[in-house]
């Protein structure tokens, strides 16, 4: 039976109890019984309602922490600043008064001690984007343990001592790729494989996910594999590598967007045709998609996570019930829509991505599906 369900059949019996044929001690005692016991079932539901590492001491204006894994990329860039710019609509409300910026430059030890300073320096929430999913385990217990809200979105940590998780689902990414590229190449053939960096959990899941769908593939073959930075020139250096010592490629299993365009680049710089090829909302990668015809399918990890995290952090603090994992769903961008994204180009950095739109309304909807 829910909480609600039984309150409801509680207050139910305490009137049935309360009834006008009750006099004096009775009907005192009656009303004493059926009020301390509804205090005390309404503040169980308050305690059980309040969200993981949120203690109820800490007041309106709070003040944000972002805990960058490293700064350089346009997707982190641009990612930061749907952070900031939600920092100032929660200022305009009084709900934040500060936000702290650290940028650990892709040490995940650098930013577990940056972590550790904006305990120090006694934050109210926390937003991670983790460089390790197993390294800030200690750091983040001890923020949790000390009332903290941590919101951790796009790349995950293994410990559940945090207020909440946010990300679309990354092995369906890398399946839904696999399995596009696989029916253009017509079920066989040699392909190259493109993952963002080894050890962070976005780029491993997303390759995870495309495993069983190769596996079930025989007929195609991984020629080879690289993992770089989400930017184009490494990818484009790694793919040129891979291209002079694999001349027969059929497809191109990428697994971000910026490695798809440096890979397009690489395929044009040889004089090589393009083949099917799997991709990002980078901006750049799109503009060669249509540019040049690409048979492709591409989806997207929004920059707006970064303003939903700090969102659903300020909405724990104010004693929200936020759900420990929310789920966004993965759009799908293919012929039929890639001139919607492009006709926003301009909006966006020549090297960023084109991503949706957002508003409270579409946060409080995501928190509410969950």
């Amino acid at each position: 039976m829910s909480k609600s369900s039984f309150l409801e059949q509680f207050q139910q019996k305490c009137a049935a109890a309360l009834r006008p044929e009750l006099r004096g001690n009775a009907l005192a005692s009656a009303s004493a019984l059926c009020l301390g016991l509804l205090m005390a079932v309404g503040a169980g539901s308050q305690a059980e309602a309040a969200a993981n590492c949120i203690k109820g001491d800490r007041k309106a204006p709070y003040t944000i922490g972002w805990a960058n894994i490293y700064s350089v990329p346009t997707w982190m860039k641009q990612t930061q600043g749907t952070i900031e710019a939600q920092v100032e609509e929660l200022k305009k409300k009084g709900l934040v008064d500060k936000l702290v910026v650290t940028d650990a430059q892709g040490d995940a030890n650098v930013q577990i001690q940056q972590i550790q300073s904006m305990i120090d320096s006694d934050v109210d929430a926390i937003i991670l984007i983790a460089g390790s999913s197993t390294a800030p385990a200690r750091v983040l217990a001890d923020a949790c343990a000390k009332g903290i809200a941590i919101i951790n979105f796009d790349s995950l940590v293994d410990s559940n001592d945090v207020t909440a998780k946010v990300n679309t689902d990354s092995a369906q990414w890398g399946e839904q790729a696999a399995k596009f590229l696989i029916e253009q190449m017509g079920g066989k053939g040699n392909i190259l494989v493109l993952n963002g960096p080894a050890g962070v959990s976005v780029s491993d899941d997303r390759r995870k996910g495309a495993e069983a769908t190769l596996q079930a593939n025989p007929d195609v073959k991984i020629l080879a594999e690289t993992n770089t930075a989400y930017n184009v020139a490494p990818a484009q250096e790694a793919v040129t590598s891979l291209l002079f010592a694999n001349p027969e490629i059929d497809g191109i299993l990428s697994l971000g967007g910026a490695l798809s365009a440096g890979a397009v680049l690489a395929l044009d710089k040889q004089g090589r045709d393009q083949v099917p090829i799997t991709g990002e909302n980078a901006r750049q990668f799109l503009e060669l998609w249509k540019e040049k015809g690409l048979k492709s399918w591409a989806t997207m990890q929004p920059n707006w996570l970064g303003a939903f995290a700090t969102y659903v952090a300020v909405q724990a603090l104010e004693g929200k019930d936020v759900p420990a994992f929310v789920k966004i769903p993965l759009p799908v961008i293919d012929n039929s829509n890639i001139d919607e994204y492009l006709a926003r180009a301009a909006d966006f950095p020549a090297d960023g991505y084109i991503f949706s739109p957002y508003d409270q309304a579409l946060f409080d909807k995501l928190l509410a599906e969950q």
